[in-house]
């Protein structure tokens, strides 16, 4: 294997896909080459995790239902 010159699908930058990655893709049954560069799969990471932060206005008291403080 070689070093693997690939261009990002969100902004078109050229990246590298190293021996190494190419090495753990494979052992980890990866078959589809990565297809955006580090700094866009961030991005895209953020974007995704960003719906799973937002505050639900409160916590659970364990009965289903939300209360915004807790019984101690």
């Amino acid at each position: 294997m070689a070093d693997k010159n690939l261009t990002c699908k969100d902004c078109g930058a050229t990246f590298v896909f190293t021996e190494g990655e190419q090495q753990f893709y494979a052992e980890k049954g990866f078959t589809n080459e990565p297809v955006r560069c580090k700094e866009c799969r961030s991005s895209k990471k953020a974007q995704r995790n960003d719906g799973a932060r937002r505050p639900s206005g409160g916590f659970s008291n364990n009965r289903g239902r939300s209360s915004s403080f807790s019984r101690f």
